[in-house]
């Protein structure tokens, strides 16, 4: 590839004279040639401003008065329809510095689009266009200088055709000053001092967003999910995360494995900081329908110094990607306390892994960055980019509600709600803290109480560790404990007796029709003081046997205990029987039903995903040039037990390296040929074609052609020798007159024409012949013994 094009601002900055006559003005042209700096160029060559010109803009995302220092923004420079640029040039400049020198230019440009822009050569502190074309906009980064610059002036210039406009105030120049010290921080609004009085208790509920539908770029079908959500209620000396600070580990676990387990130590350690741990289940997969499952939810209460509630749950799969909320302030600045909150949410950035897809592999941040949100320009493989710079979809929104107050409440302007209680009942205890990354079977029933006595004891149940996915997550015990006292002991009813269980129900007392039946108990052991028991041994209820007896109805028995449920979880069946004690009088057939069946629910199951490890970097390609295939793999996490798993575990595909050499291929050697001399020392050849030309820098080909020496008999040297040679020659030539003449006199007649030129070889390498004919006038010359079919022929090899 050749250099690339010389910028079209850059060719027309150096027009500089001839455009006097489009607005420039001698001062302008004669400063630009004392300037010895091409950047300095560009800042002089200034073109006369229109009125109510407005064709061209230069924009600051979000539009900020300041700027942070060390911070990103994009800035961008387009047309309004149906204007349009061909090249541009785009600097940064300190405020009243001319850009003579290096120092004069703030802060740094980042390239977006290599296709669109790049730095100029001559100025490398500008941006400018790639190649000069139509075109309405382009965007580049630009990071804002370090602590003390102060204001910076953006400028940019427009080449449409041969004309050049550059502004020093309106559209195509934007002035962005350094926040004060005193707005630092990392939070974007200050907390306050809460004045409400009492407490008040809220609900928090989670509706994810994240979907195919909605986000299908890369989507990750099997695994996606939202993690446990963990947060707090909490004082504005506690901080949980925010944008602009750095994730602590607990933060870091959730955002890379979405385990809750260290960040809810964190917090639990701030115990007087903090108010209520916030805590929901996990949902798998990330999103169904609100009818088939119900948004996790979360109670919380808030008082006047705990004022603030976080929350923050991991996309998965993903890098460290997250959704929360940091710091959200439900006190009113009227002294009351917020009644309703709705927040949008989208994914940010916890600063600890580098990678750029869902199932990226592992790739830690070092040093570790801040918590940032997410860009539809952060990278082209990223599933949420945009190469138009748009925002990010949506991916969850969180409601808060109150739900009630406590106490004394001294709004200033009153609350149009009446949800004050006398007691706040306690936060919805989670059921089940287990981390995703635990897989256990169901528990046991509880065992029998530890006491057979009224004294207290414990009860156990148990159940299984069947996988542990992640060896850094710890898993809960798999034993649980309950206080207990013996069968008949109740802490409710005061009694100290010790009571049996309750034997079955006895039978029926009728057979048809209406009755009673009834069970008992015994005392075990009676109060150490002697006094009666007043625990009832003996219930009895209602029955029905038979409902018709006529002599037409059959008699049955009482229904059987029902089985057990045919489902461990979920919806399934259960079944009872009765017999049948006697046939209708009548010698009908008994139509009564002796089994009955009906629906049971057990708890709801949990299907366990098919967890796969992120998917390894591609292996190297199977050749060392040419076409061929490269490999990557990625590992079943989950255990085998828990079924099968369809997802493949190995992709291939095909991969191409530069071409392979192509080394010369030869034809075999042809027979070598005559000596080309009659008598004394010549030389014979033999030669070889060439059958494939090397390519690729393959190797070169041989030699085609060899030569070697050969020898004929002796030479007949000297004086005798030369005169003898005369005399056999002139001897042979009297010899073939004669034999002429002789012939002419047998075939008067045969005239022959001159010998043809001699044909070429027979065979294009190796030993062949070659052929010349002599054609005869008449057919009389058939006497000849050379002449075939009137032609006379003559042969050599060749």
């Amino acid at each position: 590839m050749g250099a690339r094009l010389q910028p079209l601002a850059l060719r027309l900055l150096a027009l500089t004279v001839p455009l006097v006559a489009k607005g420039f003005s001698d001062e302008t042209l004669e400063k630009a040639a004392k300037s010895e700096g091409y950047c300095s160029r560009i800042l002089r060559a200034q073109g006369t401003r229109r009125e109510g010109y407005n064709e061209f803009s230069l924009r600051v995302e979000g539009d900020p008065e300041f700027y942070k220092p060390g911070n990103s923004y994009r800035v961008t420079l387009s047309a309004a329809t149906p204007a349009y640029f061909r090249g541009f040039t785009l600097i940064a400049l300190k405020e009243g510095k001319e850009g003579d020198k290096e120092e004069d230019h703030a802060g740094t440009f980042q390239i977006i689009d290599e296709e669109e822009t790049q730095f100029m050569s001559n100025c490398p502190v500008a941006v400018t266009e790639s190649t000069p074309r139509r075109r309405t906009r382009i965007q580049v980064f630009w990071t804002a200088p370090p602590t003390g610059t102060g204001c910076v002036i953006l400028k940019a210039s427009i080449v449409q055709k041969r004309i050049i406009y550059f502004q020093d105030e309106g559209s195509l120049t934007k002035k962005i000053c350094e926040q004060d010290s005193a707005s630092e921080g990392v939070t974007d609004k200050p907390i306050l001092d809460c004045c409400a009085c009492g407490t008040a208790k809220y609900r928090l509920t989670f509706y994810g967003n994240w979907s195919e539908k909605t986000h299908p770029k890369d989507f990750p079908r099997r695994t996606n999910h939202w993690s446990a959500i963990i947060g707090s209620s909490h004082s504005k000396n506690y901080i949980l995360w925010e944008y602009g600070g750095y994730a602590s580990e607990g933060v870091k676990q959730v955002a890379e494995l979405g385990s809750p387990v260290k960040m809810e130590e964190e917090i639990r350690q701030q115990s007087d900081e903090v108010l209520t741990v916030i805590k929901a289940k996990a949902q798998w997969p990330a999103w169904q329908p609100l009818n088939v499952r119900a948004a996790p939810s979360a109670e919380f209460s808030v008082d006047r110094h705990r004022h603030l509630m976080s929350f923050l749950t991991m996309l998965g799969p993903s890098p460290d990607w997250n959704v929360g909320l940091s710091a959200e302030d439900l006190c009113t600045k009227d002294c009351g306390w917020v009644q309703k909150v709705v927040q949008d949410l989208i994914p940010w950035d916890a600063g600890t892994d580098s990678g750029v897809t869902y199932e990226s592999p592992n790739k830690p941040t070092v040093p570790q960055e801040k918590i940032r949100p997410l860009t539809s320009l952060d990278h082209p493989q990223s599933p949420f980019y945009d190469p138009e710079g748009g925002s990010i979809k949506l991916v969850a929104r969180v409601v808060i509600e109150r739900i009630a107050r406590k106490g004394e409440q001294c709004n200033i302007v009153p609350d149009n709600i009446d949800d004050i209680v006398a007691d706040l009942a306690p936060e919805e205890k989670e059921e089940d803290d287990t981390p995703e990354t635990c897989i256990y079977s169901n528990w046991s029933p509880w065992s029998a109480c530890s006491s057979s006595t009224c004294e207290k004891g414990k009860r156990m149940r148990q159940r299984m560790l069947k996988a542990q996915l992640d060896l850094s997550v710890p898993c809960p015990d798999t034993q649980d404990f309950q206080p207990c006292m013996g069968p008949g002991c109740s802490d409710e009813d005061g009694s100290t007796c010790m009571m049996s269980d309750w034997i079955t129900w006895s039978p029926c007392s009728v057979s048809c029709g209406m009755g009673t039946r009834s069970r008992e108990r015994y005392v075990k052991q009676f109060p150490e003081d002697g006094s009666m028991c007043k625990v009832p041994t003996e219930e009895t209820e209602k029955c029905v046997v038979n409902e018709e007896c006529s002599p037409s109805s059959c008699l049955v028995t009482e229904w059987g205990e029902w089985d057990e449920c045919s489902a461990s979880c979920g919806t399934g069946m259960k079944r009872r029987h009765r017999m049948i004690k006697m046939t209708p009088a009548d010698g009908s057939m008994c139509k009564a039903e002796t089994t009955e069946a009906e629906k049971c629910m057990m708890p709801e199951c949990h299907t366990i995903p098919c967890l796969l490890s992120p998917w390894s970097e591609w292996s190297d390609c199977s050749v060392t040039c040419g076409k061929g295939m490269r490999t990557r793999q990625r590992m079943l996490k989950s255990a085998a037990e828990l079924g099968d798993c369809n997802e493949e575990l190995e992709q291939a595909e095909k991969c191409m390296l530069p071409e392979c050499p192509i080394d010369c291929e030869l034809t075999e050697w042809s027979q070598w040929s005559e000596c080309n001399t009659s008598c004394g020392k010549g030389h014979m050849i033999r030669t070889r074609m060439i059958k494939i030309e090397p390519q690729f820098g393959g190797t070169a080909c041989p030699e085609t052609v060899q030569r070697t020496k050969c020898r004929v008999r002796k030479c007949l040297r000297g004086p005798g020798m030369e005169k003898r040679r005369w005399k056999e020659a002139r001897e042979k030539r009297r010899s073939e007159q004669a034999k002429k003449n002789i012939d002419s006199e047998q075939y008067p007649v045969c005239r022959l024409k001159p010998w043809t030129a001699w044909t070429e070889c027979s065979t294009l390498c190796g030993g062949g012949i070659q052929e010349r004919y002599m054609m005869a006038n008449i057919l009389a010359c058939t006497g000849f013994q050379s002449i075939l079919h009137g032609t006379v022929q003559e042969w050599k090899s060749c």
